[in-house]
Order: structure tokens, then C-alpha cells, then sequence
């Protein structure tokens, strides 16, 4: 049986709270063992990992990314998604069905499911959309869906206008046993929009999307989550208002759950002021207030989930007028980096803290748990090394992203991905990934 030992790490498990140095190792697709001086005995080829002065983490899992395969494959396909989360130290992403054609049906989630594989980096699971073509009109097959691996569902991008088609497709996603993660924007309010409505908008001369677009959203959509007692998934949340809708929702008990991404807690409206579309996305980038609020949220532990919110975009799309642009940035690659960097250097969240909400959390959400995120014995091994005492500046150009759209580039950070293990197969090492993952 291939067999892969890890040396010396400094080893940190949110599930189990592990926080220790020392060695992992893997049998097969396994973790076999976990603790101090582990001696890898027995038959077997046996490869090793040196983690001296490195963090190893249970591999990170995305619940919020875009891959445009089929449809758009020159701004990424589910391979490049695949290596560029490796390249991130996420061993798992759920794949939004905004593609085209949408991931509305069985065939199209096995389709996802199948690419996947082949590419044979990390792993990807479809998110299936709630309604036909992301049109609103009319529920997808979502028991289909559910069926050939769908781990939620949603519209992506598209909110779900209808109260109550967003109300059908919570008792469907309830009935299943899945989550339902909403784009929370009501698009009367947002209109012409391209950037965070205030003060700065005015000065640019650009129209403005108002903190109440999404707001109103969160609470028409926590209420139906209320009177349908479904599991509802808050996505890429971005103003003090819905982190106050969110923490009330909590108290009250309902199945509500909410993430961030890390732009919308280390960049602000004043990103804008040069007119570059790399920092055009929705949600906008807000106030200083907001991110505040949302690093709060995070810290109190009402915000479970940070996410990338990846969004490739090709480079002919982002080069015009910022107004004409499209939304949406890409993050897998500086998935960890960006969080902590900026919640535990800057803001002193525990980096457990932190880790859990891009490993754990988003597993449980998933349904995904125990067999991932976590560095448990007897689940499978995907884990990731990263070296957070070594800082860089982030450089879009190196990428596996078939895209550039990267609102952090030139930024200095730390904990850049060195090793990622996937199912038991060294996928990433060194900084470099590995084509067919090695088996030891």
C-alpha cells in the first residue's frame, strides 16, 4: 500500500482542536496516524514530507467558486480551477452552476463530476442550480441533482426574485437534506450600479449600489428560511446590516449560515478611486464600517464561512471602461494567504479560528463531514502545508488560473501553499503541481 509520511509539522486540526508539532501518516487514501515520533514500519513504498517549521491544516474546501467549463473555457475549466486550488491549499471547491448550459439537471453535475476526476487535482463538486437556466421561472430537477452529487444548490449570481420560487426551492434543498446558498441583492436597488453607493461613488461619477440592495434580500430570505425551517446559506455577505440580520437569526435558532470573502474584509470602497476593474465585483467593496462589521462577525463567530467568490474573467472583458466591465474577481490562489494575513496578523483572530472557517465549517455546510476537514484517523487524507513565516508579494502572472482578474496583486502576504495531499496523492509539491499525483 503507497504510504506518505509527514515530519514535524506544526499541525493544526480546527475539528479536533490539535494544535501541536508533529507527524501524520497517510495509507493509501487514508490518514492512518496521527502524533509524535511516528515511525512509518512495514512493507510498502513510503515517500516523506518534511514540514520543519511549516503549518499543515486539513486541505481547505471553497463552498463559493466559479469555473466557466462548459461554456467559457478561455476564461477557466474545471482543470485550471482544479490546479489553481491546489495552488491554494484547497483540496475541495463547489463548482456554482452559472455555466453554460447551467448545472440544472443530472447529466451536467456528472459532467462536472467526471471533468473533476480526470483533472485529478482537487476535488470538485457541483452546485446545483434551483431553478431551470438560472431563469427564476421554474424549479431544476433537484432531486437529480441531489442525486448525481449536487453538495447544494443555488442561482449563483442570479437572485432568486420570486419569494416564492426562492420559498419552493427551500423546501426542495430541505427535503433533500442540502443547503440552499442565496445571492442576497435585490436588483430594483442595485440598477445601473458598479460600485458601493456613498461619498466616493459621488466624486468618481459612478452610480452606486446601496448597503440596503443586499440587506432587504437577508431579510426576506432569512424569514422565508424561518417559515420553511430550511438550511440557508447567506453567500458573500458584505455590509454591517446583514451581519445584524444574520446574528439575530442565530439567536433565534433558525438553519442560517453566512460567509465572507477576503477582499470584502482587506479592501474598501477607496479601492475604486483608480478606475481599475479588478476591483469591480458584487457585492462592492464597501465601508470601512462594513469590513469592520464583518471582521467582528467573524470573530464572534456569527460569519462561519470564509469563501473566494472566484470569478475568472478574461482579460479582453476586464480591460474597459470600469462601468462596461464585468463583476467579479479571482481568489482561490490567495485564498489563505489574504485570511491570514489580514485576520490573524492584523486583526488576531486564532488562526484555529480562522482555519475552521475555510475547512470544517464549510464541510459540515456541505455535508461533506467527517470524511473532510479534518486531520482525524480513518478519514481521507486531504491536507495541505503552508509557509506562513515567509512573506511575498502575490503575483497574478505565475497563476494556474487561466484568468488574472486579482484584486491583490503586488500585495504582500504570508502563508503561500508548499505541499497538498488529495485523497492520499501528493498533488502539489514544492510549489509545483504534480500532473498525475504521486502515490507513495
Amino acid at each position: 500500500m503507497p504510504r506518505l509520511l509527514i515530519k514535524n509539522g506544526w499541525i493544526v486540526d480546527p475539528a479536533t482542536g490539535r494544535d501541536e508539532v508533529g507527524d501524520i501518516l497517510v495509507e493509501g487514501e487514508r490518514i492512518a496516524a496521527i502524533g509524535k515520533g511516528i515511525s512509518a514500519r512495514g512493507g510498502g513504498d513510503l515517500a516523506v514530507l518534511d514540514a520543519t517549521g511549516l503549518l499543515v491544516a486539513p486541505g481547505l474546501i471553497d463552498m463559493h467558486v466559479h469555473l466557466r467549463e462548459p461554456g467559457k473555457e478561455e476564461e477557466e475549466t474545471i482543470r485550471s480551477g482544479a490546479m489553481a486550488a491546489v495552488a491554494g491549499g484547497i483540496t475541495s471547491v463547489a463548482c456554482f452552476p452559472n455555466t453554460d448550459p447551467a448545472i440544472d439537471n443530472e447529466g451536467e453535475a456528472a459532467f462536472v463530476l467526471l471533468q473533476g476526476k480526470k483533472a485529478g487535482f482537487a476535488n470538485v463538486f457541483p452546485v446545483g442550480a434551483v431553478t431551470l437556466g438560472l431563469k427564476g421561472e421554474q424549479l431544476s430537477e433537484m432531486a437529480g441533482l441531489a442525486r448525481a452529487g449536487a453538495v447544494a444548490f443555488s442561482d449563483a449570481d442570479q437572485p432568486l426574485e420570486s419569494a416564492e420560487m426562492f420559498r419552493r426551492g427551500l423546501l426542495y434543498t430541505r427535503m433533500l437534506g442540502k443547503v440552499l446558498i442565496a445571492h442576497n441583492e435585490d436588483r430594483s436597488l442595485r440598477g445601473s450600479g458598479v460600485m458601493n453607493h456613498g461619498l466616493i461613488s459621488l466624486r468618481l461619477g459612478l452610480p452606486g449600489i446601496p448597503n440596503a440592495a443586499e440587506d432587504i434580500m437577508v431579510a426576506r430570505n432569512i424569514t422565508l428560511a424561518r417559515i420553511t425551517d430550511s438550511a440557508l446559506h447567506l453567500g458573500q455577505m458584505s455590509t454591517e446590516g446583514a451581519v445584524a440580520l444574520l446574528r439575530r437569526a442565530k439567536e433565534e435558532g433558525l438553519k442560517v449560515t453566512g460567509e465572507v470573502t477576503p477582499h470584502h474584509i482587506a479592501l474598501t470602497e477607496e479601492a475604486v478611486i483608480g478606475f481599475d476593474s479588478c476591483f469591480k465585483m458584487i457585492p462592492p467593496l464597501r465601508t470601512e464600517k462594513d469590513a469592520a462589521a464583518l471582521v467582528d462577525g467573524l470573530r464572534s463567530g456569527v460569519i462561519e464561512v470564509i469563501a473566494s467568490g472566484h470569478a475568472p474573467h478574461a482579460a479582453e472583458e476586464k480591460e474597459v471602461e470600469f462601468t462596461n466591465a464585468p463583476f467579479g474577481v479571482i481568489g482561490m490562489e490567495t485564498l489563505f494567504p489574504v485570511a491570514y494575513t489580514e485576520l490573524v496578523l492584523r486583526h488576531h483572530l486564532p488562526l484555529s479560528q480562522v482555519l475552521a472557517k475555510m475547512t470544517v465549517n464549510p464541510a459540515r455546510i456541505l455535508g461533506l463531514y467527517p470524511e473532510r476537514g479534518t486531520l482525524e484517523p480513518n478519514r481521507l487524507a486531504d491536507l495541505a502545508i503552508f509557509d506562513i513565516g515567509t512573506e511575498r508579494a502575490v503575483d497574478s502572472s505565475r497563476f494556474l488560473s487561466r484568468s488574472r482578474n486579482c484584486p491583490f496583486d503586488g500585495h504582500r502576504v504570508r502563508g503561500h501553499t508548499v505541499h497538498v495531499v488529495v485523497g492520499g496523492r501528493i498533488v502539489y509539491r514544492d510549489g509545483v503541481p504534480v500532473e498525475t499525483g504521486e502515490k507513495r
